[in-house]
């Protein structure tokens, strides 16, 4: 491992087009994890798969539901430009109030759900919705057991759109991105060489200079102090004029932001993207189990970072594989933490969503800003950021 090296990730507003697709995706799957108790209907039937493309005062929805009939598309439209006007957007080229919304969901397919659903009367354990590789990162460089460079460039964003949505930056759009560059020393975070932060602006003629004025601000209250030096370098909207913005700008997918959802390429992508998705798609709830043990494997103290991969077959319920990787910190062997790990936590679909009780509507606040290094709510929201494993897994070590 080299000691003294740089190293950077970036980070995407709510309002960067990408996520605003995401956002809109995870709203609806909040939406049939909201209605479907009401309808009578067991939270663990529920299924959603939604994909949105959004351009200018145009989103289209796609893709596979199931849950209660009260969801119909005037009731998924509404749900859409509220989440819109939330993140803002009420400009010519993307108005939440007047852009065309298209929704071309349909039911789940039945081969698919053979294999997804527990089987009756024997109450088989449920199997995987896809195949696929997920990883969970976590280090001690940050309290939030993060690597630096992706937590620093959410906190960045994240104060701008704080103070924008209580009006105190009210010249400054809801795009934006930003680009944090650490100094490593000795294999720990020691400083900032680099900052790049591009914000959308809505006073057309604002310079690079008076955008900088806004942001700086924001910026060195997310970094620890010391970190910003007479030597880091600063890039405020480097190209100059960002008026146009958002979808009207460019156009956004669900799901194309998966590094910035995560570890901001300190660790590897097993690449199923997040948001759209509910808690049977091991995508999603598998990725989430993987961060969980992880973190819970730092935060016990078996080693200073770790890497966990799990593997999974179309409906098959247990895990191919647990693999886990700590880089040279760990306090005891590798081997030794994965079978810890395999008698700490069910890693079969339906544990997971138990363990970290994943059939709710907490999916609309993940979309920006990172699913990892949050802190976890009272609704059970980041449930995947406790610590509550750390007794368990040293029991089993």
């Amino acid at each position: 491992m080299r000691a003294s090296y740089l190293f950077t990730s970036e980070s995407v507003s709510e309002g960067h087009p990408d996520k605003v697709c995401d956002r809109i995706s995870d709203e609806i799957v909040d939406l049939f994890f909201r209605e479907g108790p009401k309808a009578g209907i067991d939270p663990w039937d529920i299924r959603a798969a939604c994909e949105t493309l959004a351009t200018t005062n145009k989103v289209v929805i796609a893709g596979e539901t199931r849950g209660p009939s009260t969801v119909t598309n005037d009731h998924i439209e509404a749900v859409v430009r509220a989440a819109i006007k939330d993140i803002g957007y009420e400009q010519d080229g993307f108005h939440w109030k007047n852009c065309d919304i298209d929704i071309l969901l349909h039911p789940q397919s039945a081969d698919i759900a053979q294999g997804v659903d527990a089987k009756q009367p024997t109450n088989q354990e449920e199997g995987a919705g896809d195949q696929g590789i997920m990883f969970g990162y976590a280090s001690n460089e940050t309290p939030e057991l993060m690597p630096a460079p992706i937590f620093y460039a959410h906190k960045i964003l994240r104060l701008i759109a704080e103070a924008r949505h209580n009006g105190t930056e009210k010249v400054l759009g809801p795009d934006s991105k930003s680009q944090v560059t650490v100094q490593y020393e000795n294999g720990k975070p020691v400083g900032v060489r680099e900052i790049v932060v591009s914000h959308q602006h809505l006073v057309e003629d604002m310079t690079s200079n008076q955008v900088r004025e806004r942001v700086e601000p924001y910026v060195r209250k997310a970094l620890p102090e010391g970190w910003i030096t007479d030597k880091t370098i600063w890039h405020i909207n480097p190209t100059g004029k960002f008026f146009i913005g958002g979808p009207d700008g460019d156009a956004g997918l669900t799901g194309r932001k998966i590094i910035v959802d995560t570890y901001g390429g300190a660790a590897p992508h097993g690449g199923g993207a997040f948001s759209g998705k509910d808690s049977t798609k091991v995508d999603r709830s598998a990725a989430y189990a993987a961060r969980y043990v992880a973190k819970n494997i730092v935060a016990a103290g078996l080693a200073d970072k770790a890497t966990l991969q799990l593997a999974y077959a179309i409906g098959v319920a247990r895990p191919l594989s647990i693999y886990v990787d700590t880089h040279g910190t760990g306090k005891v062997a590798d081997d030794k933490i994965e079978a810890a790990v395999a008698a700490a936590m069910d890693l079969t679909p339906r544990g997971i969503r138990k363990h970290l009780d994943l059939n709710k509507p907490i999916y609309a606040r993940t979309a920006a800003y990172g699913h990892f290094g949050r802190t976890p709510d009272a609704d059970g929201g980041f449930s995947w950021e406790k610590t509550d494993l750390v007794d368990a897994l040293k029991r089993n070590v």
